[in-house]
């Protein structure tokens, strides 16, 4: 089974608010592949681990009909409430319990989650569900991510980086798939046509706050914050007020460019 993460109301509600949708860099990856490889429309797009839908929504914009899936309840409830266009729904279900028949998904994704997922039954359920000539997209953003503003974006990054340091000694075990660049993932992909990309950069549009909500919305910090509360959220107020002063502004909705580096995996069957 899939590892539960990010199962609370109060922690989903954070996620929602704070999560970055694909960047552009990233959704141009995974279009020109689609194009590559599909010789027909896609009829039925599946989101695996959709969390509170930011790639499902990315995806609506492209495609006929797409369906997110998560674990958490809490999770498709904020995807739920969100406001996206018809063609898409959502369905609490594992990801390595796909409520799809055989064959009849055109193209599967999976944003920053497949990391949470029992690998090889997840695997196995993609190769069940998806079409002969289907698509495979499973990406996540990694932990080299800086932070960009005027002249001080060294000393930002820094102060970033001290901080997420601090916190990926919180991680769970299965962030290693993540730091590993997802190789062992990419490995586990049970089509011979596909391929690795860890060199896809995202440009963010972001605020001081909102990379600091970013770092509240991490795993990592979630469990810090269960072991000591006050010292969890000292962390954060510390980091944006340092962030601030570096700046030289006092506004935390001060816009930044909070720059990310993506992992992607392509298959196709």
């Amino acid at each position: 089974m899939a590892t539960q993460m990010f199962e609370g109301r109060g922690h989903a509600a954070i996620y929602q608010k704070y999560r970055f949708a694909p960047g552009k860099e990233l959704q141009q990856t995974i279009l020109t592949y689609f194009q590559e490889k599909r010789t027909s429309p896609a009829e039925l797009v599946v989101d695996v681990g959709c969390g509170s839908g930011q790639g499902t929504r990315f995806l609506a914009e492209h495609f006929k009909k797409v369906v997110g899936t998560d674990i958490s309840e809490a999770q498709i409830q904020e995807a739920r409430e969100t406001p996206s266009t018809p063609n898409v729904s959502y369905l609490v279900c594992p990801a390595e319990e796909l409520p799809f028949k055989d064959a009849s998904v055109d193209i599967l994704t999976s944003f920053t989650a497949a990391h949470w997922f029992d690998i090889e039954r997840f695997m196995r359920e993609a190769n069940r569900v998806l079409k002969p000539g289907g698509c495979v997209a499973i990406s996540t953003y990694t932990v080299d991510m800086s932070v960009h503003y005027g002249n001080c974006s060294e000393k930002l990054t820094k102060v970033f980086r001290e901080c997420w340091d601090l916190l990926l000694k919180y991680s769970h075990r299965r962030i290693k798939f993540v730091m590993e660049d997802y190789r062992e993932i990419f490995e586990a992909l049970p089509f011979p046509d596909k391929k690795r990309i860890t060199d896809i950069f995202d440009n963010i549009p972001m605020t001081v706050a909102s990379v600091v909500g970013y770092m509240e919305s991490a795993s990592p910090y979630q469990v810090f914050k269960k072991n000591d509360p006050e010292a969890a959220k000292s962390i954060l107020q510390e980091t944006e007020k340092r962030m601030l002063e570096i700046m030289g502004v006092s506004s935390p909705e001060t816009p930044v460019e909070f720059w990310v580096r993506h992992v992607c995996l392509l298959a196709y069957k």
